[in-house]
């Protein structure tokens, strides 16, 4: 593949758009504790928003990201693994 088109295909994985979508996606397969933790990643403060993204989008993003660094501190990597294979295959 071309650089160029990697590089396309890389930006659009890690917008705060398709993280969003990506939130809805696994929220049926989290467990309460995950579920808590993804909630308390979505209402940490923060004042500023890039211009290609809302604050909605934003900060749901943001909260996914926290999931998987929870996942990855915690040493859950089976778990990371399938929440990313979930969001790979649906979004």
């Amino acid at each position: 593949m071309p650089v160029k088109k990697l590089h396309a295909a890389a930006v659009e994985k890690v917008r705060a758009s398709y993280q969003s979508e990506a939130v809805d996606v696994i929220l049926p397969e989290l467990s309460e504790e995950e579920l808590s933790v993804l909630k308390r990643g979505r209402n940490a403060t923060g004042n500023t928003v890039p211009k290609s993204s809302n604050p909605v989008e934003y900060r749901r993003a943001t909260a996914l990201e926290t999931l998987f660094g929870y996942l990855y501190l915690t040493e859950n990597h089976k778990r990371m693994v399938e929440l990313f294979d979930i969001i790979w295959y649906n979004c």
